[in-house]
């Protein structure tokens, strides 16, 4: 297994070690794997996707206009 040195604020750090009994390795790997497992997904929906970057962020900016429009 490969080792993976992260680095967290002061903060963050102070906070975890107020809960010991949590294996932070793990929370890290179980985070880590759910992410990749969802870019993977991401990738097959898009895999033959004809949209361009400039596209989706032009829908993005539509849908944030329509929800900020909804939400007033």
């Amino acid at each position: 297994m490969t080792s993976l040195t992260l680095s967290v604020s002061k903060e963050l750090k102070k906070m975890m070690d107020e809960h010991p009994e949590i294996n932070w390795s793990e929370v890290a790997r179980q985070s880590i794997t759910q992410k990749l497992t969802l870019l993977a997904k991401m990738d097959r929906l898009l895999k033959n996707s004809k949209l361009t970057e400039k596209d989706t962020i032009e829908i993005g900016r539509k849908v944030n206009k329509g929800i900020t429009k909804h939400m007033n």
